[in-house]
């Protein structure tokens, strides 16, 4: 769960978007197994990148 929090965080900071989507976004990744707060992070700013 400590993953998740850092990576919402940080993309947060990083891009000022949405807190909500980006959070239910990671929430997915966790949910699909991806448990690493970088590899969380560099997935959701590629998908925040590419909206």
């Amino acid at each position: 769960m400590e993953a998740q929090k850092i990576a919402v965080d940080a993309i947060v900071a990083l891009t000022d978007c949405d807190r909500d989507a980006v959070a239910a976004f990671i929430r997915r990744l966790y949910l699909a197994g991806v448990r690493d707060p970088k590899r969380l992070t560099f997935k959701g700013l590629q998908a925040v990148g590419r909206s």
